[in-house]
């Protein structure tokens, strides 16, 4: 080898070695400009977000029993209405037509009960003279005209229990007629309001036996108690428990909040699609009682619910946004670049670790080192710490492209606040 070549070699690797040094001392990396945060204590409030619409604790479909025209209406939609209190007339012509069909047949059929009686009595008096005879004197009487005698006497009974029969049936006929006499003026079964009234006088009202929507007459529902019903995905529906507070915003009502109370929740889920089989939605249904309703509230108003499900007062906290996880790869070898491994042989678990690690990067010195933590609720904006956070220390909040894209052990600083009235270009 010559002496050139010795010289090009040893200057090739005074400057790989040059920059080795550069790199693992950080002389030659620029920072990277983050926001800075100190851990400090806050009051946090962990919630649900769900949406849905009013109804009535109590409302009730209003449907006719038999079909005939409607001839009056006697309330409109939104009349308050009382218990018993009389809603619709129906046409009665053809129902007064079978009461007095029915009562003339109840008519015939007693007169022939009675007639079927005195035969009964008659046959039975002569059956018991010629007993008598037959007792007193054998030869002044036949066997043959006592068994005729009682032969008579039995016929004589059947007729008289099936004319008893017919009489009851035309009884019950009787009874039905006058039911759906009845049936022809509907009353309201409960106190509260006319929230929908889906037929005009004329119309000839339907018994509504194969569709529930095509014999609805009117709804009445009792707004003394207002609940709102939302559906909540299946992976928050854990953390709600029955009585849990609630505030709730309609969207009639822009400007005001109404409190309430989680009183059911769903133990079975409502499956609805979206997209693909494999994409469905499940949410279960939670029902919330407000405390104190609206006077002028109505069913079927859009709203939303934030539903409170924990509470920590004066609590160690952080951004949501400086929580990031790592693979633990990244913290092992030459992928961590000049951090130092933070998986430790306890951290293994059957000989396997685990996959990801949850944390925060925390400022020592100008360098951001990725810290394991372990977090509790979420509030709006910050996370509960549990574990591995100090008040006081101060860790990278932003931005979250750098959080994303951040390494152990980076040189990091503080991104400076412009002055009052400069102009900051994008």
């Amino acid at each position: 080898m010559t002496v050139s070549k010795k010289i090009g070699l040893t200057l090739a690797a005074v400057v790989v070695v040059g920059l080795i040094a550069s790199r693992v001392l950080g002389g030659g990396e620029k920072p990277v400009e983050v926001r800075m945060e100190e851990v400090a204590s806050r009051d946090l409030v962990s919630a649900v977000t769900a949406s849905g619409k009013i109804e009535a604790k109590s409302q009730v479909d209003v449907s006719s029993e038999v079909t005939a025209r409607i001839l009056r209406i006697l309330v409109k939609e939104g009349d308050v209405v009382t218990k018993g209190q009389l809603l619709v007339e129906l046409d009665q012509v053809q129902f007064k037509g079978a009461v007095d069909r029915a009562t003339a047949s109840l008519t015939s059929v007693e007169a022939q009960e009675m007639q079927a009686r005195a035969n009964r009595d008659q046959a039975k008096r002569a059956l018991d003279r010629n007993r008598e005879l037959k007792r007193t004197n054998p030869t002044l009487i036949a066997d043959e005209v006592l068994e005729q005698a009682q032969q008579s006497f039995d016929v004589a009974d059947a007729n008289l229990k099936s004319s008893q029969a017919q009489v009851q049936q035309t009884k019950a006929s009787l009874k039905e007629a006058q039911d759906n006499l009845a049936r022809t003026r509907l009353y309201s079964p409960i106190a509260g309001r006319v929230v929908r009234l889906a037929v005009e006088e004329g119309e000839v009202a339907q018994t509504g036996a194969f569709s529930r929507d095509v014999g609805l007459l009117m709804r009445i529902a009792d707004l003394s108690v207002i609940q709102a019903l939302v559906k909540v995905d299946e992976t928050d529906v854990v953390r709600l428990e029955l009585g849990d507070s609630v505030s709730v915003s309609i969207d009639a009502f822009p400007d005001t909040t109404f409190i309430g109370r989680v009183t059911k929740i769903a133990n079975s889920a409502a499956t609805s699609a979206a997209g693909a089989a494999s994409d469905r939605a499940v949410d279960f249904e939670v029902e919330v009682t407000l405390t104190n309703p609206p006077a002028d509230v109505r069913p079927d108003l859009s709203m939303t619910a934030r539903i409170i499900t924990d509470v920590r007062k004066g609590t160690l906290s952080i951004p949501i946004i400086a929580l990031t996880a790592r693979p633990d790869s990244a913290f092992s070898g030459d992928a961590a670049g000049a951090g130092t491994p933070l998986v430790t042989p306890a951290d293994t678990v059957g000989g396997k670790k685990p996959k990801d690690r949850e944390g925060v990067f925390v400022v020592e010195n100008g360098l951001a080192r990725f810290r394991t933590v372990k977090v509790g609720i979420a509030g709006d904006e910050h996370f509960e710490v549990l574990s591995g956070l100090k008040a006081g220390e101060t860790i990278v909040s932003g931005s979250y492209q750098a959080i994303r894209d951040m390494r152990d052990s980076t040189k990091v600083k503080k991104i400076e606040k412009p002055m009052a009235g400069a102009t900051v270009k994008q």
